[in-house]
């Protein structure tokens, strides 16, 4: 009986000698599993303002709250997973076969019924208890801003990053980025003064483009100057016409000149004394190309290259 039972114990040892390594290395990779399947699939971002989200997966349903950033998903993106633009939205023409959704105010229905994965915006157009509100209902957003052009490029580049296309938006960044060197050499050259260039955005009372605005960057690859050169607190600070008078802008952008003699020049009459006027170098802008930064910041460039060099 003793035999016996030594040697089932020595075979019982032997079967267990042989199915623990098995059996670790199993539970080894059952364990290890899930978590490179969460790895893979959760995204961490961080957006220009600083704030972290976290996304369970690559994002496959988005849309923006801005205007100028829904031209820049439909640059790089597959139009297939854009799902939604907001009444101000018309361009590119694509957009306008999207459903509409709310951006001022936010309708949070109806955000919530598109399902997106991901919301983009730009500082200033969503105001931050927006988008907390939003994250608190599942749905993140995520913040770009501007200051310069190359930021454009930044943020072209990001939506690739952040969506799955990063090849398609370096070749749209590289074309893009040699266009503007092609732009700057043109006018990094010239000898004469920079022109100085004041935009308005508002008559009564008087808005206009100030100094930490991308439009002070378009002038300066132009060769020119935003004749707002004080830093304002806002990016598109109120002027007085006294303060006008003393920049004395040698070229105006707003409207044409009969647009402006009626509804800027007839109000401030003072302001004629100003070299812009004088000089008829009064000039308008296509609102869309001044107003957004996006994809079509080549063609905004040559329109006020145009402006500027006659």
């Amino acid at each position: 009986m003793f035999i016996r039972a030594t040697y089932t114990l020595e075979r019982t040892r032997r079967h267990l000698s042989t199915i623990f390594p098995i059996l670790a290395l199993f539970l080894l990779l059952l364990s290890c599993q899930p978590e490179a399947k969460e790895g893979q699939e959760q995204l961490v971002l961080k957006d220009d303002l600083g704030r972290e989200l976290i996304l369970e997966r690559k994002p496959q349903r988005v849309f923006s709250f801005a205007s100028s950033m829904t031209e820049m998903l439909f640059a790089v993106l597959d139009t297939s997973s854009i799902i939604a633009r907001t009444p101000h939205d018309d361009y590119p023409a694509a957009a306008l076969q999207k459903p509409l959704v709310s951006n001022y105010p936010v309708d949070y229905e109806q955000v919530l019924a598109l399902k997106p994965d991901l919301v983009f915006t730009v500082e200033g157009i969503t105001p931050l208890e927006v988008a907390e509100r939003l994250q608190e209902l599942g749905v993140p957003v995520y913040y770009q801003k501007y200051r310069t052009v190359e930021d454009i490029f930044t943020g072209l580049e990001d939506i690739g990053r952040i969506m799955g296309r990063e090849q398609q938006a370096k070749q749209l960044t590289d074309s893009l980025r040699q266009e503007v060197a092609q732009l700057k050499n043109r006018h990094q050259q010239q000898k004469q003064d920079p022109q100085r260039v004041l935009a308005i955005t508002w008559s009564d009372p008087i808005y206009v483009y100030g100094q930490n605005t991308i439009f002070t960057d378009k002038l300066r690859l132009l060769g020119a100057e935003n004749a707002v050169q004080e830093v304002f607190e806002q990016p598109y600070p109120p002027l007085t016409r006294e303060y006008i008078l003393k920049l004395n802008p040698d070229v105006l952008l707003g409207g044409t000149k009969e647009e402006l003699e009626e509804k800027f020049f007839n109000l401030y009459p003072e302001l004629r004394k100003i070299k812009a006027y004088q000089n008829n170098r009064i000039y308008n802008p296509t609102d869309n190309l001044m107003s957004r930064p996006g994809p079509r910041v080549v063609e905004s460039l040559r329109e006020l290259e145009s402006f500027l060099y006659p």
